[in-house]
């Protein structure tokens, strides 16, 4: 089980290369940026890309309903990201039919973006089946350990019959240090609750208390002990929640991997 670090989409360019300097240094092998209508991700990339240079570097996920394959291909191509160290996350975003937009829009992807490896947002059953069948990796989002180990056996379900083998699987697992961990935690979740059908589904699928899916330690060790229930994922990336500055950034990837 590797490790990742994530981030907010549009960190301050001053706190984004230090922090990709730093994760580096501590063994991270993955840098993570969401995307948003406000802020671009793979932007978020190209300052991680700029102050690293072997850590992959990843964005989940870029909603397909804003973004064409043709505008994704393009902005890569204008940030200069490298190829060779990109993962690139999809999803539905607020499509009305999700699984079916993403088998429909998987061959457009591979004819704009074919050197890319692309993972999908997978959360309920047939959505994961689908990464683990066509997908070149999974990407979880909000899950407890034993939830994600349910749906790891979906992705590898998919995989079976498609005849191949499955592919990796990455996660956000949203973490927060200190004496206000369970209140960053909380103040995330409440905002993804309600965000659209698909987490609402999704959360309630969970049946997990409000403020509870994802790690609010008191300190360094604690959080690796939760960290590391995580084992369904092939990648576990650490969604750093915490002050936007070096300081309280870094500190907390440093609490994120031994």
């Amino acid at each position: 089980m590797s490790r990742g670090f994530g981030v907010a989409a549009g960190l301050d360019p001053e706190v984004a290369r230090p922090l990709a300097a730093r994760c580096q240094e501590l063994g991270y092998e993955s840098l993570w940026s969401n995307d948003t209508p406000m802020a671009k991700g793979l932007e978020t990339l190209a300052e991680f890309a700029g102050a690293s240079d072997s850590a992959e570097l990843g964005v989940a996920v870029i909603a397909i309903d804003r973004s064409s394959p043709e505008e994704i291909a393009s902005e890569i191509e204008r940030l200069g990201l490298d190829l060779s160290r990109l993962w690139l996350g999809v999803g539905a975003g607020f499509k009305e039919k999700p699984l079916t937009a993403m088998r429909e829009a998987l061959p457009e992807l591979r004819e704009n973006l074919p050197e890319v490896r692309l993972v999908l947002a997978a959360m309920g059953p047939k959505m994961c089946a689908l990464a683990g069948a066509e997908y070149d990796g999974a990407f979880f989002n909000w899950m407890t350990p034993d939830f994600a180990a349910k749906a790891r056996q979906n992705v590898e379900a998919g995989a079976r019959e498609a005849g191949r083998e499955p592919p990796p699987i990455f996660g956000y697992v949203r973490t927060a240090v200190g004496e206000d961990a369970r209140r960053r935690l909380g103040k995330e979740e409440s905002f993804y609750r309600n965000l659209h059908d698909g987490y609402r589904n999704h959360f309630e699928r969970l049946g997990e208390p409000e403020g509870t899916v994802g790690v609010a330690a008191s300190d360094g060790d604690q959080a690796q002990e939760a960290l590391g229930a995580y084992d369904a994922l092939d990648t576990v990336v650490v969604r750093g929640l915490a002050s936007a500055n070096v300081e309280a950034m870094t500190a907390l990837a440093a609490a994120g991997v031994r």
